[in-house]
């Protein structure tokens, strides 16, 4: 039975280990994605805190377990040493602090230490949306591709552009205005939406968003199939929107459309998390129901084409702890390619979108 945890200083939410007994994924790979993730400070030392904030801030102590061999997606949250505390600092979006947090807690957990030591603070609103104000793209109408990818999916000859924390690269497929952009930081759950906000605001008239989901449905392989669809659950409400694709690329071969769900962490994603959900649902990220909810409110059109990367409701080598792999990399090459070709196809049969949100 699990100790009672002592409250978190005022303003702070403690964040409580999950059970790896029953979660989706088994403990030895639960471990593993946790391991790749925790900052380097927290695996090499003991705290008397960990208190994990909104605040992009790469002056800090950057994680050496950073990824490294691609341009997107490749930081991680930094931390500030005061004494025996520790200060995690983790982009600004509440889906993020928590997963981040909750990241921190399972993993001290599982590997015999405390874990209420660790605490986090939910950014406020406004902090949220100020940290995306660095994002300066200008754009009339252009189709914006974001996401996982990119470096593959923009044309070999292009040039990047580079910005705090983004790049991007400009370039035109059947007479259509693209513009390619990626992060270098995480942009994970709500962060996500306001991504797709600050680029209506920018004026970009359509956004596609390329990444990856896991499938609640058995027998559906990782990294052999793509998904897609127009209606996410966010916070328990149904969610759709315009959707770029239409029906193109859900009737393509090898694409698969369905309901999706909106999970603000993996670590949430329990067996009984699953039982609610596979009945009605397909897929399952973090960002898909923010974008799609975000593009709504601006009037401008969405749609996602991703890769299926795990399988929630069955076990198949392939899953989140093991990513890097040769095996894994060759297969979603070929699934890139796929998505480089829905995408242009569907641009020589979709129209400029004339955006309707405020600019």
């Amino acid at each position: 039975m699990t100790a009672m945890l002592a409250a978190p200083p005022p303003g702070l939410l403690r964040a409580a280990p999950i059970d790896p007994s029953g979660h989706t994924m088994s403990r030895e790979r639960l471990l593993r994605y946790l391991e790749i993730k925790v900052h380097h400070l927290i695996q090499d030392r003991e705290w008397d805190s960990i208190r994990v904030i909104g605040s992009y801030d790469r002056t800090a102590v950057v994680s050496r377990l950073e990824k490294s061999g691609k341009p997107f997606n490749t930081e991680r949250p930094t931390a500030e040493v005061h004494g025996r505390d520790l200060v995690v600092k983790a982009f600004p979006g509440a889906d993020y602090v928590q997963h981040y947090a909750l990241i921190i807690a399972t993993y001290l957990a599982m590997t015999g230490r405390p874990a209420d030591s660790v605490a986090y603070q939910p950014p406020a609103q406004e902090e949220c949306r100020t940290a995306l104000d660095a994002l300066d793209v200008k754009m009339e109408g252009d189709l914006v591709i974001v996401g996982w990818g990119l470096q593959h999916l923009a044309p070999g000859n292009g040039v990047w552009n580079h910005g705090p924390g983004y790049a991007w690269q400009r370039a035109e497929i059947a007479g259509r205005r693209l513009v390619y952009l990626g992060f270098l930081h995480s942009v994970w759950g709500d962060v996500a939406g306001r991504v797709v906000s600050r680029l209506a605001e920018l004026g970009a008239g359509d956004v596609v968003y390329v990444g990856k989901v896991g499938s609640l449905t058995p027998g559906i392989e990782p990294n052999a199939w793509l998904a897609t669809g127009n209606t996410s659950l966010v916070r328990g409400t149904l969610v759709s929107w315009d959707d770029f694709f239409s029906d193109y690329a859900a009737n393509r071969s090898g694409v698969r459309s369905g309901l999706h769900v909106s999970s603000p962490s993996v670590l949430l994603e329990n067996r009984d998390w699953l039982a609610q959900h596979t009945a009605s649902y397909a897929f399952v990220d973090p960002e898909i129901g923010p974008m799609g909810a975000a593009a709504r409110h601006a009037g401008i059109r969405f749609g996602y084409l991703h890769v299926i990367s795990n399988n929630l409701a069955a076990h198949y080598a392939a899953d989140l702890s093991n990513e890097r792999r040769s095996d894994v990399l060759r297969q979603r090459a070929v699934l890139v390619d796929q998505i480089r070709t829905i995408i242009s196809g569907r641009l020589t049969t979709s129209p400029v979108h004339a955006t309707g949100g405020t600019r």
